[in-house]
């Protein structure tokens, strides 16, 4: 029988008590299995891994942008199979409906009374880790909703709510090519991801790689080596990981400099920029930090783990103007300039 996260995390102390240093060393030692076992069927590309990885440790959702074919559907079916969590993948077409993700009331004849009554079918939002595959194909009524279940964990279908089984994850793909037809992501439905991930063309050796291992005869699997309340506990173990206010000070510079406006905005930023990050920027930089350092082995975050998230968090979150598209400045080039010019605390 699978112990609940409650019963896990009070034989790791003892008469009951946490030790955060077991806490964490198991945190570590789970997503070593983790990356092993996505491994088996990924090759290469270690950063989208990581970052995938890391987001889902935080509790939080990616976005992902990629040509078709480098393994975005296979890498997030192989996390979900290294946990043996429920996986649904979601085509997003222009004619989806928001009650095809979500689900919708049924007529039903009941078999005793022979009456009908409206019966509730869930739609492939309630699964453990949900691939919403080219999410740009569909309009924005239909990208409208996914947002309450990523950030409420929840779905509200003809005024009745239903909550979403943890851990709960999204990985919404994006193709960059082709862009006629498509209904890009307003600004409040991708500031609900937390990090945007670029995925490249593998290297000549990992495509040789590839191929070779693609075009026999034998079959790779993933085993499952962590359990769903692992990866809650793990969750919960990022969060009451220790950061200092230095490095939470840290994160919430760097958000405020990409807004043209702040006195902390820098050359690039009050060019280039029309608009730049949130709030919620300095919360999932934080909350990236922590769940870096953790896989890393160590306690607290520092700012070298701030700048490795700094990127993933912003760059979709902030808007270059015309002089940037004038210039031929891209988002890249100005988060780097921001990371290099923006001291941390004293």
């Amino acid at each position: 029988m699978e112990q609940t996260t409650d019963q896990k995390a009070k034989q790791t102390g003892t008469n009951g008590a946490v030790d955060e240093g077991q806490l964490m060393a198991r945190l570590h030692k789970g997503y070593a299995s983790l990356k092993h076992q996505v491994h088996n069927v990924i090759v290469g590309q270690e950063e989208v891994i990581d970052s995938m990885l890391c987001s889902m440790l935080a509790g939080g959702h990616c976005i992902v942008q990629g040509v078709p074919g480098l393994a975005k559907t296979m890498m997030v079916h192989a996390i979900a199979d290294s946990m043996k969590l429920l996986f649904n993948r979601i085509q997003f077409t222009p004619d989806l409906m928001p009650s095809d993700i979500t689900g919708a009331d049924i007529i039903q004849r009941d078999p005793q009374s022979k009456k009908r009554r409206y019966e509730f079918v869930k739609g492939p939002i309630f699964a453990n880790v949900i691939l919403a595959d080219e999410i740009n194909r569909t309009p924005p009524k239909t990208q409208a909703a996914l947002l309450q279940a990523m950030q409420e964990r929840e779905v509200t279908v003809a005024g009745r709510t239903y909550k979403l089984e943890q851990p709960f994850f999204v990985l919404a793909t994006q193709n960059p090519i082709e862009q006629e037809g498509t209904y890009p992501l307003p600004e409040a439905a991708l500031d609900r991801f937390m990090f945007m991930i670029y995925i490249d063309y593998p290297t000549a050796k990992e495509e040789h790689l590839i191929v070779k291992q693609t075009t026999t005869s034998k079959k790779i699997s993933v085993q499952q080596v962590l359990s769903r309340n692992d990866m809650v506990l793990f969750q919960e173990i990022v969060r009451m990981a220790p950061v200092s206010d230095v490095v939470i000070g840290y994160c919430i510079r760097l958000a405020r400099a990409t807004r043209p406006v702040d006195p902390l905005a820098t050359t690039m930023v009050k060019k280039y920029l029309k608009w730049g990050a949130g709030p919620r920027a300095g919360q999932y930089m934080t909350l990236g930090a922590k769940a870096r350092a953790l896989i890393n082995g160590r306690v607290t975050p520092s700012f070298d783990d701030v700048k490795a998230v700094c990127k993933l968090v912003l760059r979709h979150r902030v808007i270059p103007n015309f002089n940037a598209e004038a210039d031929g400045v891209g988002v890249e080039g100005i988060l780097d300039d921001l990371i290099e010019n923006v001291p941390p605390p004293k």
